[in-house]
């Protein structure tokens, strides 16, 4: 999973030339034969862009940085995207869950909008599956789960009515008791992760889901906080696969997916009716440099090249490339806004017809 520290180091990054590689791949065979000869021409366009903007010594500590990163990559095992971000002093390759479009983009800063982008269409989430024997935590991508293995999960319930008996003639509060203390002890590992007001699915026998519940001050603050508590699996999931879970979690994430594009649309009517927003990309533009984007709505495959005129003018054209060129305008917009506290939702294609593909609810 893409995280936001992840996403935080690379809008940081700002030594020119950055260079953004971005490509869709193939998780099986035989599509994922063609990914490698993709990778090759996307990094001899990126190769001929460069040549006719800086000299070869200007450009020799990053394509050695390129080059590196590119042998690193492990087309066996790739997902359904592939992120190279490289420049003089950096470089780092993402394997993706999600599909992005085939691009280069050369910039002051390197394109993560399809990352930020990916983050909210595809929809991140948890899964938490309790247990005394061993509880689970999942990172959840779209369709794709990763099962966490670190210092905290799985976690194991230890001592009485675990791995040793419970004394002799204890009685059932005893026992509850002890279960309330390990979920406690699984709640506290669960806030060590980002959430982001992510959805979180708990699954588990009705007894373990009712004490987690009772115990979790993360999941009784869920109810006011969205969509954050998406649901419930009942049953047994101590061996359950990855593949045997997908479906069930997708379909209760796919329903929080609709629920949420719903919510959004329905906070741009509101804002429409209080002429609380604008739909023409240079002006959500202007407002969003002031820090005055609420929510910003976008469609998932909008893209635009702009630049910055001399004294100041936001100015779409026609074509990409160039370090004066913004590749992609929409992508610098989803930062500005979500660095300034704002809120993004991507929606799906010809929502917002009406409204040029784009709208910004300001605040002020």
């Amino acid at each position: 999973m893409i995280t936001h520290q992840d996403l935080k180091q690379l809008q940081s990054l700002t030594k020119v030339p950055a260079l953004s590689i971005l490509l869709p791949t193939h998780r099986t065979s035989p599509d994922n034969k063609q990914d490698p000869i993709l990778v090759k021409n996307l990094v001899s366009e990126a190769t001929r862009r460069l040549d006719k903007e800086f000299t070869s010594r200007q450009l020799e500590p990053l394509l050695k940085q390129l080059e590196t990163l590119v042998s690193e990559i492990d087309y066996p095992h790739t997902l359904d995207g592939l992120a190279l971000y490289v420049s003089h002093d950096f470089a780092k390759l993402y394997y993706l869950p999600f599909p992005v479009p085939a691009r280069v983009v050369i910039d002051q800063t390197f394109a993560t909008r399809d990352l930020v982008y990916g983050r909210h269409r595809e929809h991140r989430y948890w899964v938490l599956l309790l247990s005394q024997a061993s509880t689970r935590l999942f990172a959840g991508t779209g369709e794709t789960l990763e099962e966490v293995n670190d210092e905290n999960f799985p976690m194991q319930m230890t001592g009485p009515g675990a791995t040793t008996p419970l004394p002799y003639e204890t009685d059932s509060s005893y026992r509850d008791d002890r279960y309330r203390r390990f979920f406690q002890q699984v709640n506290s590992a669960l806030t060590l992760y980002e959430n982001d007001s992510l959805p979180l699915i708990v699954g588990g026998v009705e007894r373990q889901i009712s004490f987690f519940q009772e115990v979790s001050q993360n999941t009784q603050a869920m109810s006011t906080r969205g969509y954050a508590y998406a649901g419930t699996l009942r049953g047994n999931f101590d061996r359950a696969t990855i593949h045997e879970l997908t479906p069930q979690v997708w379909s209760i994430m796919q329903s929080v997916q609709e629920a949420q594009q719903a919510e959004a649309l329905q906070a741009l009517d509101d804002a429409m009716g209080t002429q609380s927003v604008v739909s023409t990309i240079g002006e959500v533009w202007r407002l969003a440099q002031e820090g005055r984007g609420k929510l910003l709505l976008v469609e998932k495959n909008y893209h635009v090249p702009a630049i910055l005129t001399e004294d100041g003018r936001f100015e779409l054209v026609d074509q990409p490339g160039g370090t004066d060129v913004m590749d992609d305008a929409v992508d610098e917009i989803i930062e500005v806004v979500l660095a300034k506290g704002g809120k993004v939702a991507i929606v799906d294609d010809e929502v917002l017809s009406i409204h040029q593909r784009i709208a910004l609810i300001f605040r002020y």
